[in-house]
């Protein structure tokens, strides 16, 4: 019995020297590769050997711990001689189990030919790539960067080692965004495609049978059948008005769905001679308004004549439009070059755009619905006081856009509204 307890106590004490020495073993390890001793004094028989720990530099060691990357040492064997902690988090390992083994052994088996290829190069000159590391039963993806180096007059290697677990999931996210986009894009194309083809089959095949509402209209109203003081004169009357305005309805339709099918040609046009011929086409309406119409000297710029024609008909159409009720409507067209496609650009006669303005005396109407005048349709004034589809703005921003520029409008009620619209001087500018 004695010896039994005899035996017990001598395990006892023979565990308890095993598990300080351990943990001795254990603080010179971590005093060792956090660079708190340069060397170490070995116990062999009656002798104490001396071993220095050339690269134990403490100061590059305290940088290597801190570091988000991960790094290992490697002697010419591919053994890992040095892991920081950044490693081994990124492997999910203790050091212990990482210190003294191949680096190899923690690539994934699909990545090993790529990452003997880098060890291999790196001994004749600087390398990087990508591999994946073994992280359990999962992968991290991770750029090397692989430097040699000299230990104690034997030549070393040492890895930098980045995860890219964040950036490739990123990249994944992106790409998938992308082709989600493309998809977008490619439907909601055909669907503008097949819309724009509606419009315009739908606007063309209209027109027939309200020319004959028209044509039939007024033979009736000419044949004498009707009486002029009759209500049937009067609804007729009603019927060619409305007719009238779903013709107009019909081709401002036509020319907005014309414009999203066709880019056309751009060449150098004088604006100032544009201006003249649009001013001749409204002489009758402009005689009736007593307007006055002002036009600065016009440059040549890179246009799609017919668009550009059209835009200026409807701003200068709307200006004389939209007087104010016995007030001589005045109108002027200028502009200016700018270095900039902003409207906050200063003057610059060598700029690579120009803004033409269109200011008027008119009505105007509230700044708040400027998002709105843009858009088809809209209207701020009711057809009964103001003849109009409502598109004619909306065709205007159109063309703005087809020539890679910018619409704007400044507005106060009862005290005109300016248009302002800034294009570039050739076409080749976005």
């Amino acid at each position: 019995m004695d010896n039994h307890i005899n035996l017990n106590n001598d395990l006892l004490e023979e565990l308890a020297e095993t598990r300080r020495r351990l943990a001795e073993a254990e603080e010179t390890i971590e005093a060792i590769r956090t660079g708190q001793v340069d060397a170490l004094v070995v116990q062999q028989g009656g002798t104490h050997q001396l071993y220095t720990l050339q690269t134990a530099d403490h100061a590059y060691r305290m940088f290597i711990e801190k570091m988000n990357e991960g790094a290992v040492t490697l002697n010419r064997d591919g053994v890992i001689l040095y892991a920081n902690s950044r490693f081994s988090d990124m492997l999910a390992l203790p050091l212990m189990y990482i210190i003294g083994q191949p680096l190899s052994t923690f690539v994934a088996p699909h990545s090993r030919s790529i990452y003997m290829d880098l060890y291999e190069s790196c001994w004749k000159e600087d390398t990087k790539g990508e591999v994946d590391l073994l992280r359990h039963a999962s992968f991290v993806p991770t750029k090397l960067s692989l430097n040699r180096l000299e230990l104690a007059s034997e030549m070393s290697m040492n890895i930098i080692l980045t995860d890219l677990s964040e950036q490739k999931n990123t990249q994944r996210i992106l790409e998938e965004n992308n082709r989600q986009l493309e998809q977008l894009n490619s439907t909601l194309e055909s669907s503008n495609h097949d819309l724009q083809q509606f419009a315009s089959v739908a606007s063309h095949d209209l027109q027939e049978p309200l020319r004959k509402i028209q044509m039939f209209g007024n033979f009736l109203k000419t044949a004498g059948v009707l009486q002029p003081a009759g209500k049937e004169y009067q609804y007729l009357e009603k019927i060619l008005k409305s007719a009238e305005r779903m013709k107009t309805l019909i081709i401002d339709v036509l020319n907005y769905s014309r414009l999203s099918i066709n880019t056309g040609e751009f060449l150098p046009v004088a604006l100032d001679e544009l201006v003249q011929e649009i001013l001749e086409d409204f002489e009758l309406l402009i005689k009736e308004k007593d307007a006055q119409i002002s036009v600065a000297k016009l440059p040549v710029l890179d246009v799609n004549k017919g668009q550009i024609r059209q835009m200026f008909q409807n701003l200068i159409s709307n200006a004389l439009k939209f007087s104010n009720p016995g007030i001589r409507p005045v109108i002027k067209i200028g502009g200016c070059f700018l270095a900039d496609k902003n409207f906050d650009s200063p003057e610059s006669p060598e700029g690579s755009y120009y803004m033409v303005s269109v200011e008027d005396n008119g009505i105007g109407f509230e700044e708040k619905y400027i998002p709105n005048i843009f858009a088809l349709f809209e209207r701020l004034n009711s057809k009964e006081a103001f003849e109009g589809t409502g598109i004619g703005l909306a065709i205007a921003k159109k063309i703005v856009e087809k020539h890679n520029g910018v619409i704007h409008v400044k507005s106060k009620v009862r005290c005109g509204s300016r248009f302002q619209i800034i294009i570039p001087v050739t076409h080749s500018i976005s």
